[in-house]
């Protein structure tokens, strides 16, 4: 073998060293590692622990929240076209409400558990979560006075849908706007008024709600007759008109209670008014004043009381005064009589003498 063979195959004082020192860090390495599994374990368990409770928790109470609207859906779908359906609130309404209701309590579910989850996984990894919760509060407080509009009209939508303050169908006054309502939404509620416009009302902006379908109404017809009229014989004639009207459909089903003659409420030298009123089904008094007024005219005629504003009966042409239509002589049809004389223009002067 040569010198420069045994020369080659030797080793070299570099390589060893370089040797040494990838064994030594191998070794560091594998230290490190059996020192930190048990740690790296630990926390990979418990995340994964968090997580999959999280999403456990999360998919349970949005399924028993799914459960409970569908619960509340089919028991209103049940009572609908019944005797007590008409006296609850529409099905459609009831479904909006609960599927509105339903989405606000999924969502803040949904960010209570998922946000505590991640506060948890940070905090496993040794994170400090102070700087981060103040930098949270800190922009929340300035989106809060960014966006306070947009909270406002979320806010004040929620709290219309749980406290069922109007629904579709309804006939509300919002104060800036009046009409049937279409859509309830959480920021925005559209009201159709009486021209067929749309409004878009900000929940925010409303600051009374008058509802005019909820609970009941009234129907009020103010009957005028002539102050010779018998009393007793109007209110017999009305009061029978309002019984008949009660006994036939739909009528029977609009009227929620009698019909009942209050009295005289004015009393003039020409004329006295009749009040006369009845309870309602919401939403169906319009109607039922239209009818009330047709049935009370016709009660009246046939007993033959005669309303004001209606046209007086004419004399008979034999038993007229032919010197009615005649108008009285006037002073100033004799040339002698001293208007005549005061109204006739002064002669001019002769000037031929």
């Amino acid at each position: 073998m040569s010198l420069y063979a045994l020369l080659a195959a030797a080793p070299s004082p570099g390589a060893a060293g370089s040797l040494d020192e990838a064994a030594e860090r191998a070794g560091n390495a594998a230290g490190w590692v059996e020192e930190n599994w048990s740690t790296w374990l630990n926390t990979g368990l418990r995340i994964l622990l968090i997580a999959a409770i999280a999403i456990v928790l999360r998919y349970l109470i949005r399924r028993a929240l799914t459960n409970l609207i569908d619960r509340m859906n089919r028991s209103a779908q049940a009572v609908e076209g019944t005797a007590l359906g008409g006296l609850l609130v529409n099905a459609e309404r009831r479904r909006q409400r609960s599927e509105a209701i339903g989405s606000v309590l999924r969502s803040v579910t949904s960010f209570l558990i998922l946000g505590t989850a991640a506060l948890m996984i940070l905090g496993a990894f040794q994170i400090n979560l102070a700087p981060l919760l103040a930098s949270a509060g800190v922009a929340g407080v300035a989106l809060g006075f960014g966006a306070r509009n947009l909270v406002t009209d979320f806010l004040s939508g929620v709290f219309m849908i749980l406290e069922d303050q109007y629904g579709v169908g309804d006939s509300i006054d919002a104060g800036v706007a009046s009409g049937e309502v279409i859509e309830v939404g959480l920021r925005v509620t559209k009201l159709r008024g009486d021209n067929g416009e749309i409004w878009y009302v900000r929940n925010g902006e409303v600051k009374r709600i008058g509802n005019l379908s909820q609970g009941w109404s009234t129907a009020g017809v103010d009957v005028t007759v002539r102050p010779v009229e018998d009393l007793d014989l109007v209110r017999k004639a009305i009061a029978e008109a309002g019984e008949t009207m009660t006994k036939e459909e739909p009528w029977s089903e609009r009227l929620w209670g009698p019909v009942e003659v209050l009295g005289l409420d004015a009393v003039l030298l020409d004329s006295m008014t009749v009040r006369v009123t009845a309870k309602t089904m919401p939403g169906k008094s319009v109607g039922v004043e239209r009818e009330l007024r047709w049935r009370v005219k016709q009660a009246l005629d046939a007993a033959g009381i005669r309303m004001i504003g209606v046209v007086p009966a004419q004399p008979d042409a034999a038993t007229a005064d032919p010197t009615a239509s005649m108008a009285a002589p006037s002073a100033y049809a004799s040339a002698t009589s001293p208007q005549s004389l005061a109204a006739t223009p002064i002669a001019p002067p002769n000037l031929s003498k």
